[in-house]
């Protein structure tokens, strides 16, 4: 399953198009009764993303971060050009799209594209160090920087782009970043990894063993039927009002903000002059942003803007096309690799 996170997204989005109905159910709120207590309300998408991400950070190798003191600069570059690339991608889209004749003059795409850009380093992005052959301590760091920053970094970055938007998109941005008490990435993003970190440095290495034997398996699957329900929202949309144009526009948006990325990764990494395994972990960095929680956050809290997850859905397949590109041109650099990639 590792191995074919391209296809299994592929297949997902495929369910969501000709079987649409499950996902759509899963989609809604549902009430759990817990008697004279009362009820529970219980979204599936926003449990999925949490399952996924407490997975990753059981996932997290803590310890061998050590090896970054040595040598941060592919941490520090990361986390700096996280930052930077939103704020010199996004405004050269929204001029773009101001020069169309959308009513809107393409906030709406540019609201999700801030959405994409903003969240923290995809966990999956480790999956793609290890069949690589990348420097794996760098990229597990700038995942858990990244997600730890998050609560910080995501207001700062929309808060520079907001006024961007216009159309309504601004006010309804802001209240989407500041979902659920503490916020949506304190809640939704932080807290779950740091679970699952804390669990993997207290479980006894018996325990954790079997624990990731189960987890990971089904944290691969959860994030499947994520992808699938997000891509039922978007789709089902799409297909009940077709706007092939959108369609259009969203994919030529998020193509050129994941080329633009995955660009300046590589550029800065032959800047820096970083060896191969370190330069390809943080061309993928620079690229691979979490998908999955911007599309849950729309989802969640913008329910009457569905075409907003065209392109998230089309950013989190063309990041993982770009990512395999990567990998295999660091194969061909490290052809003896292949047996280490294939085992991780």
């Amino acid at each position: 399953m590792r191995r074919r996170l391209g296809r299994g997204v592929v297949l997902s989005y495929a369910a969501a198009l000709f079987l649409p109905g499950p996902g759509l159910w899963l989609r809604r709120t549902h009430s759990l009764s817990l008697g004279a207590s009362g009820h529970l309300s219980l979204t599936t998408a926003p449990l999925l993303l949490s399952l996924v991400l407490f997975s990753a950070g059981l996932q997290v190798p803590v310890r061998a971060l050590g090896t970054l003191l040595r040598c941060p600069i592919p941490l520090l570059a990361g986390l700096v050009l996280h930052l930077a690339i939103p704020l010199l991608a996004i405004p050269v889209v929204a001029f773009l799209l101001r020069r169309t004749p959308d009513t809107d003059g393409g906030s709406g795409l540019v609201t999700a594209m801030i959405l994409i850009v903003a969240m923290p380093v995809a966990a999956g992005a480790t999956v793609w160090t290890g069949k690589g052959v990348g420097d794996q301590p760098t990229m597990v760091g700038l995942v858990l920087a990244s997600t730890l920053l998050s609560p910080l970094t995501i207001p700062l970055v929309t808060s520079a782009l907001v006024p961007l938007l216009g159309g309504g998109y601004a006010d309804a941005l802001t209240r989407a970043l500041h979902a659920g008490n503490g916020g949506f990435a304190l809640v939704g993003v932080v807290l779950p990894c740091t679970v699952g970190i804390v669990c993997r440095l207290a479980l006894p290495s018996p325990w954790l063993r079997r624990v990731l034997g189960v987890g990971v398996p089904v944290a691969l699957v959860g994030s499947f039927l994520l992808t699938y329900v997000n891509a039922c929202g978007a789709l089902g949309s799409f297909l009940a009002h077709p706007r092939p144009l959108l369609l259009a526009a969203a994919l030529a948006v998020a193509a050129s903000v994941c080329l633009l990325s995955f660009t300046v990764g590589r550029g800065a990494a032959r800047l820096l002059g970083l060896d191969a395994p370190a330069a390809s972990s943080l061309t993928l960095a620079c690229g691979m942003n979490n998908s999955s929680a911007s599309a849950v956050l729309i989802t969640t809290t913008l329910p009457d803007k569905p075409h907003l997850l065209l392109p998230v859905l089309a950013y989190g397949l063309l990041q993982k096309t770009a990512a395999g590109r990567v990998v295999r041109g660091q194969r061909l650099r490290v052809p003896d690799s292949h047996p280490t990639a294939h085992a991780s």
